[in-house]
């Protein structure tokens, strides 16, 4: 098994810091902010403290990454509550805004919310090959080396996760 696998005697907090660079990146990717994805590591930490019985999670890991994503959300929905807050009053009228719309940021959130989804829908393996490469942004070398699998077995999953991802995004699009 590997080392960031979810071990059955493993804490909470040991996965939790041997997965914390991975979930800063990812709260980082999403909201575009450093400080704002370490608020998010801190938090969790919070969250996790504060499980009443861990040992009815049995994937922990894939707990964490979903915490991660919905604190994340949340701090998007609180940015957006912010920015409608402020709304129209811009001083200068010259001053063009290239930040999204509320619009564009709510359909965004429904993409990566139907993409988390999507990513929890594939195989165990398969979902840790996709983040390890993805999220992690590992070589493919360094994701086979770490899983005890071939450079070709990496491809394969990460093109299996990607069809599947993108075919779940067509399927909401086009229904």
């Amino acid at each position: 098994m590997a080392q960031s696998d979810s071990q059955p005697g493993q804490s909470f907090a040991q996965l939790l810091m041997i997965e914390r660079p991975s979930l800063v990146r990812l709260a980082r990717r999403i909201l575009g902010d450093s400080s704002l994805a370490e608020d998010i590591a801190q938090t969790l930490w919070l969250r996790v403290q504060r499980i009443a019985d861990p040992a009815a999670i049995q994937d922990k890991r894939a707990y964490l990454y979903r915490l991660a994503l919905n604190l994340t959300s949340d701090q998007m929905r609180r940015r957006k509550r912010g920015a409608v807050l402020f709304e129209g009053q811009i001083e200068d009228p010259g001053v063009i805004d290239a930040a999204p719309t509320t619009e564009a940021r709510i359909i965004h959130r429904q993409r990566l919310d139907l993409l988390a989804e999507a990513i929890d829908e594939l195989p165990p393996r398969c979902r840790e090959v996709f983040l390890l490469r993805r999220i992690e942004e590992l070589s493919p070398a360094e994701v086979a080396e770490r899983l005890g699998i071939t450079p070709n077995a990496v491809a394969k999953h990460v093109r299996h996760a990607l069809h599947h991802c993108q075919t779940r995004l067509a399927e909401r699009e086009a229904g």
